[in-house]
């Protein structure tokens, strides 16, 4: 028995870290939604009890180091499942580049082998597992439009954002978010105003939302990595709404509402980046059918 699941990225309208906390992790404060750029995934139950990661990507680990493994073997061993199973994931979304590939690829084998095992989790019951593999893997579970607090687990379903073209360009450089956070002096950020971009959500502000974008990781990156800099700067010249990176990077993505700026954005930075995509906010939550 086979099973497809698609594994959708994530970009983050607004990123605050509050403070750092006494387990060592940051206090943050997130909006995050899903966009239509996926990985596939394809899930095979096989005869022996064995967990089988297989990519074409040579950046995507095929052992226990690969958030999917990770979540297969958490499933097997929380709920003594006694069968084995081969996960192919056709990878889309670009590797280490802040749009939680690896968190969703792991949350859509949740969901996955939620259904291929027969256990009967609800999302809710998935989403608290997958905070035990990653701060991402909660959220992503859900899909969606949602803030994202704690650690990044403690999840609050918010309305899809008023639909918009996103505009990502990925430059060929990786960003440990690791090394980004170590290097973050919350003291010295200028904090997002969360309030007023969850306002602009409900209410289906696009102008109201673009002002309101904020990433505090932003500059940590930007001073790291000048080629961020310079696709950020580039995207704003091309006539991008808002522009911003995502998570910490160092992908940065700019909004617009109509096609022919989403062309010409799209098209000027190709001649600036390795990996550019032109995408369209979902908005919306997964479904266990």
């Amino acid at each position: 028995m086979k099973l497809l699941v698609k594994a959708p990225a994530k970009i983050n309208l607004s990123l605050d870290v509050l403070n750092k906390r006494p387990d060592g992790y940051h206090e943050v404060e997130m909006i995050m939604t899903t966009i239509d750029l996926a990985d596939r995934i394809e899930l095979s139950l096989e005869e022996n009890d064995t967990i089988k990661i297989i990519s074409l990507n040579r950046f995507v680990p095929d052992d226990q180091r690969n958030l999917a493994y990770q979540a297969a073997k958490l499933l097997k061993d929380k709920f003594y499942v006694q069968k084995g199973v081969s996960i192919k994931i056709e990878k889309n979304i670009p590797v280490a580049a802040g749009l939680a590939g690896g968190s969703s690829d792991a949350a859509a084998v949740l969901r996955g082998l939620n259904k291929l095992w027969n256990l009967g989790l609800s999302l809710d019951q998935l989403a608290e597992i997958g905070a035990e593999i990653g701060s991402d893997v909660s959220f992503c579970v859900y899909g969606g439009t949602a803030l994202a607090t704690g650690r990044g687990e403690i999840i609050k379903e918010l309305p899809a954002p008023p639909i918009c073209w996103v505009v990502l360009a990925k430059p060929f450089i990786g960003v440990s978010t690791a090394d980004i956070y170590k290097r973050l002096d919350v003291s010295a950020v200028n904090h997002p105003n969360t309030k007023l971009m969850i306002e602009s959500i409900y209410h289906g502000d696009y102008n109201q939302m673009c002002e309101n974008v904020g990433n505090v990781l932003e500059d940590v990156t930007l001073n790291l990595y000048e080629e961020v800099s310079q696709i950020k700067e580039q995207m704003g010249k091309f006539g991008a709404d808002a522009v911003l990176m995502s998570g910490s990077g160092p992908t940065v993505f700019g909004l617009m509402h109509h096609d022919s700026r989403m062309h010409r954005v799209y098209n000027g930075l190709r001649g600036f980046c390795d990996q550019v995509f032109a995408v369209r906010i979902i908005g919306s939550r997964h479904s266990l059918d």
